[in-house]
């Protein structure tokens, strides 16, 4: 069964007195760009929006947190811990970070030679930012530049 997530908070956000939650409206396609070599040639990154960080990091905060943690791709998922604004969905990758973390799948596939290899780093942020403005000017750059220095071909979003 699917659920139309955008109808759903809009009468959540109704039935809870919120003003409307305005989503973004893009006038233009996103830049997505072919791959320039197979894909079991390419360096792959992760980012994972579930506000994941590791123990002894700092936790995100709940409102418009564009900071980013890394997260070494061989750390044990025990250590992985999360804090998002929306705290419901978090019961599943709180018993098994892997599944929003998938960094084993990916190092499954590197193995297997499905893919080149994986970025030394996942890249975690919250993706619960209201702020367009600051996705775009401070969230957005600051993902560019990391997976630019990681070297990677493509990049695996992990949405929650």
């Amino acid at each position: 069964m699917s659920v139309g997530y955008i109808k759903a908070i809009t009468e959540r956000y109704e039935k809870l007195g919120y003003a409307a939650y305005q989503w973004v409206q893009a006038n233009d396609p996103p830049p997505f760009a072919p791959l320039r070599k197979p894909l079991k040639d390419c360096r792959i990154g992760m980012l994972s929006t579930s506000g994941a960080y590791v123990v002894g990091q700092k936790a995100y905060f709940y409102k418009d947190d564009t900071s980013t943690r890394t997260i070494a791709a061989t750390t044990d998922k025990r250590h992985i811990h999360f804090s998002h604004l929306t705290e419901n969905y978090l019961p599943g990758p709180r018993r098994d970070p892997g599944c929003i973390v998938p960094v084993d799948a990916l190092q499954r596939l590197a193995a297997e030679n499905a893919i080149g290899a994986v970025a030394p780093d996942v890249i975690s942020c919250m993706g619960a930012v209201y702020s367009q403005r600051r996705v775009r000017e401070e969230l957005a750059p600051s993902l560019l530049e990391t997976f630019q220095s990681q070297h990677v071909d493509a990049v695996l979003l992990v949405p929650m």
